[in-house]
């Protein structure tokens, strides 16, 4: 499969362009731009422009509603409701961020919670920008049923991602972003899109039969990261990011991936912590040792590394776009 360089700007400006010509006001577009190309940017392939395509159709079907305006409520001095309206998740995590950065640090601690919301996207792209702040961020998202309770074949939980970001003085933030899944559902969509098999242990088929068929596996449930550990955790994010804040449970949502149905109506938690509130000036270079330790170790990596070092590169030389995909991109632009 050929692809193209395509510089950052332009696979930004194109991307906004794609959902401005599927009935997507310019503020949103650009919000949903910017956590597209950012997950390609830290090598989240299957969050990233391949998302475009059905993005554009369910706002042109108003499964999600492109010109949404989340609202949002403080409901105590540290906590706050936000309301997405049925929009894209992007422009919800934009206010809830902002709120949440003047919240901790008068606070010390503050919590946010969203419903009628949407995909998530790489949520370590929403806990890293609270971490450049300055903040300790905590967040918990959930998705449409593909993983069964364990020992089930009936999908109730999502694959659910947990991110977790920290400031660490004098370099850049600890992240941690991980699905419940083995891995996440949109690298099993990338496979299907490119006609290409997965590996083994990744995903069921619909009888609970392992499959490396992508279209299979995307009829069937996800193994989860952990066995039944993963599945308890999948069911924490459940309780947290849906059943606290009043979103959709993963089995009430539609699809991420096509257009069909109602808003998913998925939810997210978020909690923003000011280190200093509870470890003082200490807290930072805490954190620092932490990542001197690690790196200490020979092969080991801090968390965070790789995504910092793969961004820098690709805004210098640019995205690597199969030609398929970005011809697919271009055509839904010019509609």
């Amino acid at each position: 499969m050929t692809q193209e360089i395509v510089p950052v700007d332009v696979a930004h400006a194109l991307v906004a362009a794609a959902l401005t010509a599927s009935d997507t006001s310019i503020e949103n577009a650009g919000l949903v731009a910017d956590a597209l190309v950012g997950a390609e940017l830290v090598g989240q392939v299957g969050h990233g422009l391949r998302r475009v395509a059905a993005y554009a159709a369910q706002a042109r079907a108003g499964k999600v509603d492109g010109h949404a305006v989340p609202k949002l409520i403080r409901t105590r001095p540290s906590a706050v409701h936000v309301d997405a309206g049925t929009g894209f998740a992007y422009p919800a995590f934009d206010l809830a961020g902002r709120e949440l950065r003047d919240m901790a640090r008068m606070q010390g601690i503050a919590a946010a919670g969203i419903v009628r919301s949407h995909h998530a996207g790489v949520t370590g792209l929403v806990v890293e920008a609270l971490a450049d702040a300055g903040l300790i961020a905590l967040m918990l998202a959930n998705a449409p049923a593909s993983i069964s309770p364990w020992g089930g074949r009936t999908p109730l939980y999502g694959t659910n991602p947990i991110a977790f970001a920290c400031p660490v003085e004098g370099t850049f933030p600890i992240v941690i972003d991980l699905s419940l899944s083995k891995v996440a559902r949109g690298k099993i969509m990338a496979a299907e899109q490119k006609g290409e098999p997965i590996p083994e242990g990744w995903a069921l088929d619909r009888d609970g039969r392992p499959t490396t068929d992508a279209s299979a596996a995307m009829a069937g449930t996800m193994v989860p990261v952990g066995d039944a550990k993963g599945t308890a955790l999948a069911l924490m994010v459940e309780l947290l990011a849906a059943g606290l804040t009043g979103a959709n449970y993963a089995y009430e949502q539609t699809s991420f991936f096509d257009a069909e149905g109602g808003p998913p109506g998925s939810g997210q938690t978020i909690i923003a912590i000011d280190p200093q509130a509870f470890g003082g000036v200490r807290a930072l270079s805490r954190f620092a040792e932490m990542a001197e330790a690690i790196m200490q170790v020979d092969g080991a990596r801090v968390p965070g590394a790789r995504r910092h070092e793969m961004r820098a590169r690709l805004r210098r030389d640019g995205i690597a776009v199969d030609s398929v995909l970005l011809n697919e991109i271009k055509q839904i632009a010019a509609l």
